[in-house]
């Protein structure tokens, strides 16, 4: 009966987390977030066996067209949080990058969910064994103007390589495999969670190698840009590929708008990391594996956390 009384008392709140396009690793994610971090009225307790999601709270993962959307979103407060790459929201925080002149400084990190790793794939018969080689290259480093053509011309600056050296495209990832299957491109850059279906099925197809990023260019941009982590692509994920590949990563965020109550972010928090919810994580998607805590990772977001994120982690003896 007490139960009862105590649920019913509950305050049903309904919470909107942004995640991604449809086809996107933070559209399944977003989703079981979301499902996680509801506790309805009514809900089994935790220790029970039923949700140990925030009290009340019914959240819901909703589709949108990515980063960029989410930021806007969040700027105007018609979100309650979305998973952004952490550089967009370094870049929008700061106001610098692709948003110089316009800032969103009510951006605040709730935590570093997911990493996703840069892969830079060239044909195997073009001779590139590291970022100098591409110097005279057919390279595409994503639309203009996108977060991913922004890594790009990280990368070349931090290698020595001049823009006016490359023979540079601006295609999706999706239309860049297919030009370079059919020999029009040299190498590409692409950003999502590995293994990348669009590399697996290229390199099923066509000799590719995966170029490092490491050695000392690669610690310069990550000591210039926060959001970048140290990371490898594992040996024999795709096809021909034997040894390991050290490269960069870039963590998928979860934001809050300042605004956004400071109990409830703390609930939030405690609920993302609580042990069922890395359960339910890993099973219900491949990456969701990859969802872990790690101080050393939330450090590198660039922007201040939420005073309800930071609250938690202080309470679970955290660094951040």
């Amino acid at each position: 009966m007490l139960a009862a009384a105590v649920a019913g008392a509950q305050e049903l709140r309904f919470f909107q987390l942004g995640t991604g396009p449809t086809g996107e690793t933070r559209f399944p994610i977003g989703g079981l977030i979301a499902n996680a971090l509801s506790n309805p009225p009514g809900s089994r307790e935790c220790e029970r066996g039923g949700s140990c999601g925030v009290p009340g709270l019914v959240a819901v993962g909703k589709s949108t067209n990515g980063s960029d959307a989410n930021v806007e979103a969040l700027r105007g407060r018609k979100l309650d949080a979305a998973l952004v790459h952490a550089d967009i929201a370094f870049w929008a925080y700061h106001g610098i990058g692709p948003y110089k002149g316009k800032a969103v400084p009510n951006l605040r990190g709730v935590a570093m969910v997911y990493p996703e790793t840069l892969h830079l794939v060239a044909r195997a018969d073009a001779g590139i064994r590291s970022v100098s080689d591409l110097r005279g290259k057919r390279l595409s480093l994503g639309e203009r103007d996108s977060a991913l053509y922004h890594h790009g011309k990280l990368i070349l600056g931090a290698w020595g390589v001049p823009e006016k050296r490359v023979k540079l495209s601006a295609l999706k990832p999706v239309a860049a495999a297919q030009a370079l299957a059919e020999d029009k491109l040299d190498a590409f850059l692409v950003l999502d969670g590995a293994p990348l279906t669009l590399v697996a099925d290229l390199a099923r197809t066509v000799p590719v190698v995966l170029v490092p990023l490491d050695g000392a260019a690669a610690e310069r941009i990550r000591a210039q840009n926060p959001f970048l982590i140290e990371a490898e692509i594992a040996a024999g994920l795709y096809a021909g590929q034997i040894a390991a590949v050290p490269t960069l990563a870039v963590g998928v965020a979860l934001l809050a708008p300042a605004e956004e109550d400071k109990d409830l972010m703390f609930g939030v928090t405690r609920a993302l990391w609580h042990p069922s919810t890395q359960k339910l994580l890993a099973q219900g998607n491949p990456r969701g594996r990859l969802v872990r805590l790690d101080a050393q990772v939330l450090t590198r977001m660039g922007i201040p956390l939420h005073p309800g994120a930071v609250a938690f982690y202080e309470e679970a003896g955290i660094a951040h």
